[in-house]
Protein backbone atom coordinates (compact mmCIF):
# COMPACT_ATOMS: atom_id res chain seq x y z
CA UNK A 1 0.00 0.00 0.00
CA UNK A 2 1.58 3.64 -1.15
CA UNK A 3 1.26 6.50 0.88
CA UNK A 4 -1.73 7.70 -1.01
CA UNK A 5 -2.78 4.57 -0.82
CA UNK A 6 -2.90 4.91 2.91
CA UNK A 7 -4.21 8.42 3.02
CA UNK A 8 -6.87 7.94 0.90
CA UNK A 9 -8.08 4.39 3.06
CA UNK A 10 -7.51 6.58 6.20
CA UNK A 11 -9.80 9.51 4.67
CA UNK A 12 -12.52 7.16 4.26
CA UNK A 13 -12.67 5.64 7.94
CA UNK A 14 -12.55 8.95 9.24
CA UNK A 15 -15.95 9.80 6.64
CA UNK A 16 -17.64 7.15 8.41
CA UNK A 17 -16.81 7.23 11.79
CA UNK A 18 -18.05 11.39 10.64
CA UNK A 19 -21.10 9.93 8.92
CA UNK A 20 -21.86 8.17 12.21
CA UNK A 21 -21.25 10.26 14.90
CA UNK A 22 -23.22 13.06 13.03
CA UNK A 23 -26.35 10.24 12.56
CA UNK A 24 -29.58 10.24 13.37
CA UNK A 25 -31.72 7.46 14.08
CA UNK A 26 -35.61 7.10 13.29
CA UNK A 27 -37.30 4.77 12.69
CA UNK A 28 -34.88 2.01 13.21
CA UNK A 29 -32.79 3.66 10.43
CA UNK A 30 -28.99 5.53 10.65
CA UNK A 31 -29.01 8.06 8.35
CA UNK A 32 -26.44 11.55 7.81
CA UNK A 33 -26.36 14.55 6.09
CA UNK A 34 -23.65 13.88 3.05
CA UNK A 35 -21.73 16.78 2.91
CA UNK A 36 -18.35 14.68 2.62
CA UNK A 37 -16.03 14.26 -0.17
CA UNK A 38 -17.67 12.27 -3.01
CA UNK A 39 -15.15 9.68 -3.43
CA UNK A 40 -14.87 8.94 -0.28
CA UNK A 41 -18.97 8.11 -0.18
CA UNK A 42 -18.70 6.54 -3.06
CA UNK A 43 -16.21 4.22 -1.62
CA UNK A 44 -18.06 3.41 1.72
CA UNK A 45 -20.96 2.59 -1.08
CA UNK A 46 -19.16 0.59 -2.88
CA UNK A 47 -18.06 -1.26 0.56
CA UNK A 48 -21.41 -1.64 1.63
CA UNK A 49 -21.53 0.64 4.45
CA UNK A 50 -23.59 3.30 3.41
CA UNK A 51 -26.51 3.64 0.57
CA UNK A 52 -25.42 5.17 -2.64
CA UNK A 53 -28.14 7.77 -2.29
CA UNK A 54 -26.94 9.59 -5.39
CA UNK A 55 -30.53 11.52 -5.47
CA UNK A 56 -30.78 12.65 -1.98
CA UNK A 57 -29.40 14.92 0.68
CA UNK A 58 -28.36 12.01 3.18
CA UNK A 59 -27.42 8.35 3.33
CA UNK A 60 -28.01 5.39 5.51
CA UNK A 61 -25.55 3.67 7.36
CA UNK A 62 -26.08 0.29 7.04
CA UNK A 63 -25.67 -2.27 10.21
CA UNK A 64 -22.17 -3.27 8.42
CA UNK A 65 -21.05 0.42 8.33
CA UNK A 66 -22.57 1.19 11.73
CA UNK A 67 -20.09 -1.50 12.97
CA UNK A 68 -16.94 -0.79 11.36
CA UNK A 69 -17.61 3.23 12.77
CA UNK A 70 -18.25 1.63 16.07
CA UNK A 71 -14.68 -0.42 15.65
CA UNK A 72 -12.91 2.37 14.42
CA UNK A 73 -14.31 4.48 16.95
CA UNK A 74 -12.64 1.91 19.92
CA UNK A 75 -9.51 1.91 17.36
CA UNK A 76 -9.17 6.07 17.36
CA UNK A 77 -10.36 6.06 21.34
CA UNK A 78 -13.43 8.27 20.71
CA UNK A 79 -16.53 7.92 22.65
CA UNK A 80 -20.09 7.30 20.71
CA UNK A 81 -23.08 7.56 21.58
CA UNK A 82 -25.13 4.39 21.32
CA UNK A 83 -27.22 3.76 18.69
CA UNK A 84 -26.03 7.40 16.92
CA UNK A 85 -26.82 10.60 17.61
CA UNK A 86 -30.53 10.71 17.36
Amino acid sequence: MTCDDKTREQTKDLTLILLYLNSSDNNDCCRSWKGYDFDDLNNLAEDSYISEGRNAKSVLLYDKGIERAKALCAKYGIDFPEGGNG
